[in-house]
Order: C-alpha cells, then structure tokens, then sequence
C-alpha cells in the first residue's frame, strides 16, 4: 500500500507529460502540412484586353515542377464576322518563388501580373523579349519573371467574305446596233466593188470620177 502511494503521483507526472507531447507532436504535424500548401502557388487569374485586336483575353496559373505557367487565351468575336484574328493562345513560364515578394503576398502579386499583360498590348503572344513582371519583382532575377513560349502561340482566323459581284446589266439598244454593224470600209460591199473596178479600168487621175459612175450601175444600196 505504502509502495502504491509512492508512485502515483510519479504514474500520473509521466501519463499527463504523454498527453502533452502528442498534443505538440499532432499541432506540428498540422502546421507542417499547410506550410507546405502555402508554399505552392494558388490559382492565379486575370483578365485584360487587347484594344487595338478588339480581343478580349483571360490569364491562368498553375504549378509545373519547379515553375509556374500562365496561359492565356484570348478571342475577338467580331472577326468570325468581318474577318482577322479570332482566337489566340500562349503560355508564359517563369519562376515567380525567386521573388522574395510572391512568397509574402500573392494577391497583390497576381493583380500586378494583370496590369503587365494590360502593358505589353500588342506584344501578347507575339513577343518573346518582353517579359511579363510583378512590380515587386523588378529586381529579382530575370528567371523569376514570365517569358512567352513560342511554340506555344496559336492563332485562328476567319477570312472575310466575299462580297457579292454587282448584277449584270442588259447591253442597252445603242450599243447592241453598234457591236453588230459592220465597220470600217467594208460596210458596203458594192462600194468596194466600183472602186475595184475603176482601179482596173481608169487611170489614177480618173479614178474617183469612174468610181462615182460604176457605184451608180451597182443594184446594191449603202
């Protein structure tokens, strides 16, 4: 009984110090595990235009390995009508976790991305060179910003139709006399005749005279 007693309270120290360590040992666990989901990056998205294309285009980011890949795509419903470009699509790929910047505050991260692609306009999709960056990301290393995979750029568009031809108008009465009449000398072909005959017969100084009186003997009527 004495015995019993002694060790107790020692039996009661030890089993509440258990409870205690694996009350931390499961708080760690926890705090591990959304440490490690904080460290991959949210869905990141946006959208923005293309004034001078008339496009409409939307940005969304995901993890790949060690890098993080946006892709865009973009679509000017109005040029499946009149024509031009309809749809475009790309994906960027950079390393944003070099950017002390991504890791404390991503919103303000991605909303700054957004405004990048509003800047680069034109180049979206075309330009390799301009890189798309966070302004908190200016002095991070160039792996750190979004650079455009050119083999990922595809484009699709619509030709313009073709309008329809003009309706053919009737030749009007004026011209249809004109293009079946004879021209030129030989409209009349006893004209030619006289003066056939008087080349053979008169001398050259009398040739219109006897030309005159052989068209005068000719039935033929001009």
């Amino acid at each position: 009984m004495l015995v019993l007693c002694t060790f107790a309270p020692w039996l009661l120290l030890a089993f509440l110090g258990q409870q205690v360590s694996l009350s931390s040992a499961v708080r760690n666990k926890k705090w591990g595990a959304g440490e490690r989901g904080s460290s991959s990056a949210p869905s990141g998205r946006g959208k923005f235009p293309i004034v001078a294309d008339k496009m409409q285009c939307t940005w969304a980011a995901k993890d790949v390995g060690d890098a993080v890949r946006l892709t865009v795509k973009c679509e000017n419903p109005e040029a499946r009508v009149t024509g031009g470009v309809t749809d475009l699509e790309c994906q960027y790929n950079g390393k944003p976790q070099l950017c002390p910047a991504y890791g404390s505050n991503r919103q303000r991260f991605w909303k700054q991305v957004t405004r990048a692609f509003k800047r680069h306009q034109g180049k979206v999709c075309k330009d390799e060179r301009a890189l798309v960056k966070a302004s908190v990301c200016k002095s991070a290393p160039r792996d750190a910003h979004f650079k455009l995979d050119v083999r990922s750029s595809v484009a699709s568009a619509q030709s313009r139709g073709n309008p329809e031809p003009p309706p053919t108008l009737p030749p009007s009465p004026r011209s249809t006399s004109r293009a079946a009449g004879p021209a030129g000398p030989t409209a009349c072909p006893g004209r030619v005749d006289s003066k056939r005959k008087a080349e053979e017969h008169c001398s050259r100084s009398w040739a219109s005279l006897c030309t005159f009186f052989f068209s005068m003997l000719q039935s033929d009527e001009c």
